[in-house]
């Protein structure tokens, strides 16, 4: 089954815009109460991850009892001068996160309204946008929803013309026709945004393409239903979700191929997690199902991750010049392997409504994948403890600095109670301790001293992490923000983050040339040059419209790992 997401699918920019002001204030805000004025955007799962965040949406200031002590945040919707008049002279600070192109409407409504024109806005009357574009006409304009309600606008002197940013384009048109038939000295502007103009065009291509088409966004969000009975119009079969859950009702059976779409207001997380699960039921051909399938299954249940560790350990020895040990390849297996399980664990459970193609099957599984992490742990640490004591010691050091990752520390602190608050320290973390088993512990088990190769190994193996974990959370930048999680790509953005890899990418590139002539490791360790390349092809698996599933991007990324255990097995045959 050909599955398509449309490039339009998501957040707008002034929903976006709205989102991250509200997240923006709520972690450096911290004497005030937050509230928004109304709903922030039409997505009930949205609302209840930011009322989780103590961000409280009321209707009027009559619900905020100590409004000294408040900060109100205008939606993207904008709001009626008399209201924030009234907001103002109650006490309570504004913040105001109106669209641009909202505030534009607004412009242009006030402009006119002044100059005595009758302004006429195209959209629905029970809409907050158009309720709030009606208070800029002082009571005088005219909210028309239908043609027959253009119909019955009379003559007029001076009339101006504007739509709700979200309004269908060609319904808009045809308002404007009815209308300048008796007012064809009417002042039109088209204040339809051009991301909804992009969307809808969007829809109509998509519709004519795929045999059905899933509109995912909340039931009581305008534009999204907008979207929905656009495709409708096209005779395409069309479902509109707001989960995945409602996937479990309709029959797939029936199309070969499926087209996924998203309203303004709908978070990136619903639409992966809709886009996976679809790709995960479509049938591969048989040829392929099989191995299709077990290579998801080891990629969600961090198999992928474990194997990938024993390849990077026997890269390790290949830089090192060190003798291949299955201990010290189960040893990191092992420990990676527990590490992932149970910090999946922990996260699982803290999500809520977000979750990626790993969640569900975790809680569905929960105790058997603590049972498989706890063994595992215990299994790499007697393994190193046959191989050294100084292993041994080394690797119980990390794995109690890994439980104590998640752990409150420092409770009632502020911002930083666990070591996992302090901003991009999941990246480095994760880095450090992959670089430890499968570089030092290898050398330590093996009775050598600590080398030139020991460090290149480490450094390998830390950089390869390091940007595997960094191209992931650039995927979760906006799940990570609305969770609170203060990830690399979340601080400095997606594009500055690709830049920082890239460099690291390179440092690595050079190491890796230099070091067979500097004597610093074999000649052999240039194979792992195949790695850095592979990396640098998958940054474009960073945008999440590349068309995978979650589960298929993941197992991309760690495939990197992968390759550096082929290089060396490779060089080990044909040596």
């Amino acid at each position: 089954m050909e599955i398509k997401l449309a490039k339009t699918a998501g957040f707008c920019m002034g929903v976006r815009r709205a989102v991250d002001t509200v997240l923006d204030v709520s972690q450096h805000e911290t004497g005030r109460k937050i509230y928004t004025y109304g709903p922030l955007i039409h997505n009930p799962q949205t609302i209840e991850l930011l009322k989780s965040r103590g961000i409280t949406a009321i209707q009027s200031i009559d619900e905020i009892p100590d409004r000294q002590n408040a900060l109100l945040i205008i939606r993207a919707h904008g709001i009626a001068p008399g209201e924030r008049k009234k907001i103002k002279e109650s006490g309570v600070k504004i913040i105001d996160a109106t669209c641009p192109k909202v505030g534009y409407v607004q412009a242009i409504i006030k402009k006119h309204t002044a100059l005595d024109y009758t302004v006429i806005i195209a959209g629905d009357r029970e809409h907050p946008e158009v309720d709030g574009l009606w208070g800029y006409t002082e009571g005088r304009g005219i909210v028309v929803s239908t043609l027959e309600d253009a119909e019955k606008i009379p003559a007029l002197e001076k009339v101006c013309i504007v739509a709700q940013t979200t309004q269908d384009s060609d319904h808009y048109r045809e308002i404007v026709r009815k209308i300048q038939q008796k007012n064809p000295q009417a002042v039109v502007f088209n204040t339809i945004c051009s991301s909804t103009e992009k969307r809808q065009e969007e829809i109509i291509s998509l519709a004519a393409e795929m045999d059905a088409l899933f509109v995912v966004g909340g039931k009581n969000s305008a534009n999204t239903r907008r979207l929905a009975d656009l495709a409708r119009k096209q005779n395409t079969p069309t479902f509109h979700i707001e989960t995945v859950k409602e996937l479990k009702n309709v029959d797939l059976g029936p199309y070969k191929s499926i087209g996924v779409s998203a309203g303004a207001s709908t978070p990136n997380w619903i639409i992966d997690q809709i886009t996976d699960h679809l790709a995960e039921i479509s049938s591969p051909t048989p040829k392929t199902a099989f191995l299709l399938k077990l290579w998801l299954w080891m990629v969600k249940t961090d198999f992928y991750s474990a194997l990938g560790a024993g390849c990077l350990a026997l890269a390790g020895m290949l830089l090192q010049n060190i003798p291949v040990a299955a201990a010290s390849l189960a040893v990191a297996s092992f420990f990676v392997y527990a590490m992932h399980v149970l910090n999946r664990l922990v996260t699982s459970k803290e999500s809520g409504l977000i979750g990626s193609f790993r969640e569900p099957f975790y809680l569905r599984h929960e105790k058997i994948f603590r049972l498989s992490a706890f063994a595992s742990l215990f299994i790499a640490l007697t393994l190193s403890l046959a191989g050294s004591i100084l292993a041994f010691g080394l690797l119980l050091f990390i794995s109690l600095a890994g439980g104590l990752y998640n752990m409150k520390l420092l409770p009632g602190r502020g911002r930083f109670e666990r070591l996992r608050d302090i901003p991009g320290s999941k990246n480095f973390f994760t880095a450090f301790a992959w670089g430890i088993a499968t570089a030092v512990l290898p050398a330590l088990s093996a009775g050598c001293a600590f080398s030139a190769g020991t460090a290149v190994a480490f450094i390998f193996t830390f950089i390869l992490v390091f940007t595997r974990s960094a191209l992931s959370d650039i995927m979760d930048m906006q799940s990570d923000r609305l969770l609170g999680r203060e990830t690399i790509p979340v601080m400095i953005g997606k594009e500055n983050t690709q830049i920082l890899l890239k460099i690291i990418l390179l440092i690595l590139l050079v190491i890796l040339i230099l070091s067979p002539v500097a004597g610093w490791s074999p000649t052999p360790g240039l194979f792992l040059i195949l790695c850095v390349l592979y990396v640098w092809i998958c940054f474009s698996l960073c945008d999440r419209r590349a068309g995978f599933s979650g589960a298929i991007i993941e197992g991309l990324l760690e495939t990197s790992y992968i390759i550096a255990g082929f290089a060396v097995l490779g060089w080990l045959v044909f040596r």
